[in-house]
């Protein structure tokens, strides 16, 4: 079966620019998504087919030669029509690779209209990266936080178009405001990015002093992130088109805020569950008693600890652990005891220990050691009367 017009699958003009482009190809994603449409084989390969179609003409090059050759620019197989063997993309890639060695993801097309770049000669801006740390509290909480960084912004005195006032970009005459040109190689016609504007379609002859042509300057910016309750480390928050800003009146870039928590004193994380160790007395553990613990939420809790609690021992407070990210669920606080041995003992408090150890019963007082030393006797016994037999 033949295969369907990549614009036809995204349901664009063959003008298309590369943001409408993009905009489609995310509208019918959403729809055709595998996720969105489990166990349908009809959307999947649906979706398989607008991937493709997207990553053809999203590709400047890749575009140029499907606009030209069709599907056949990238036949392996011997379907490009006479003259076109298996050897077809190979060539092609050759070919392409030479004439478009600096164009690759970028530039304009036949076709695109004066400027070859969406725009005239704008370029999007470039993202950027903010590395932000919190506190496990502001974590739990939630906050609000002001960020001031500097950044590409649009020059207020040409208002983006990077020329003089009273002046304005003119089309460039080597490419007619295409931002491409043509090379006849043999039969083909071969496209470049135009050496004059490199791939603007527009020339600037008198240049804006303050920023230089460039239609952006770099300034100070002072930003208000939102940071919501139950972030974990790692997360990226996106702010769009808080980036860099593009050039020559180019949209501007996106910002990513990458988080991470500092190491708490007291709590280890582990998704919305918290955990706590928390030491107590050898006199606690063997008679029981209450401990005061912490609480992410700035408050404190009591618990009942059993007579004869051992170490490793965990008691879960329900509901007192981290928020979860867009839900109302909560996570959970535990808390792990392990018993302290006492040090620097007066000679009243050894003597103390020295009689419990002598008058108590090992088997009832420390039953798992008492056990274990048991099976020991039984294994070494075993041995020797092997050894004898």
């Amino acid at each position: 079966m033949s295969k369907r017009d990549y614009y036809e699958v995204l349901g664009v003009a063959r003008t298309a620019t590369d943001g409408e482009m993009k905009s489609a190809f995310r509208k019918l994603a959403m729809v055709y998504h595998p996720d969105r449409n489990p166990g349908d084989k009809e959307a999947e390969l649906k979706f398989k087919e607008l991937n493709e179609a997207y990553q053809c003409l999203s590709d400047g090059q890749k575009r140029a030669a499907y606009d030209r050759f069709g599907h056949a620019a990238f036949s392996q197989g011997g379907q490009g029509g006479p003259g076109f063997g298996n050897e077809f993309g190979d060539f092609m890639s050759d070919i392409f690779d030479t004439f478009f060695g600096d164009a690759r993801g970028g530039g304009g097309r036949p076709g695109a209209g004066p400027g070859g770049r969406a725009g005239g000669g704008r370029e999007r801006g470039a993202d950027l990266r903010y590395n932000l740390e919190i506190s496990l509290e502001e974590a739990f909480t939630g906050k609000t936080e002001t960020i001031r960084m500097p950044t590409s912004v649009t020059c207020e005195v040409c208002a983006g178009s990077g020329a003089k006032a009273g002046s304005k970009p003119k089309t460039c005459p080597t490419c007619a405001g295409y931002g491409r040109v043509r090379a006849a190689q043999g039969f083909f016609a071969i496209e470049r990015t135009c050496p004059n504007c490199q791939g603007r379609g527009e020339i600037i002859e008198d240049p804006c002093p303050a920023c230089s042509g460039a239609g952006r300057v770099t300034r100070e910016r002072t930003l208000s992130i939102n940071v919501p309750a139950g972030v974990d480390d790692g997360l990226r928050i996106r702010l769009a088109g808080e980036g860099e800003s593009g050039l020559r009146g180019g949209p501007a870039g996106d910002l990513y805020i990458f988080l991470s928590i500092k190491p708490h004193p007291f709590f280890q994380r582990d998704g919305a569950d918290l955990f706590c160790r928390v030491p107590i007395s050898m006199v606690t553990a063997a008679l029981s008693g209450e401990i005061t613990v912490p609480v992410i939420d700035g408050s404190h809790t009591s618990v009942r600890v059993p007579a004869g609690t051992q170490t490793n021992k965990q008691f879960r407070l329900k509901g007192k652990g981290m928020p979860v990210l867009r839900s109302r669920d909560v996570g959970d606080l535990y808390i792990q005891v392990f018993v302290e041995t006492p040090q620097n003992l007066t000679k009243r408090q050894r003597e103390l220990l020295q009689e419990f150890d002598t008058h108590g019963s090992q088997a009832d007082n420390h039953p798992e050691s008492a056990g274990f030393f048991s099976r020991v006797k039984e294994f070494f016994d075993g041995l020797s009367g092997s050894g004898r037999a």
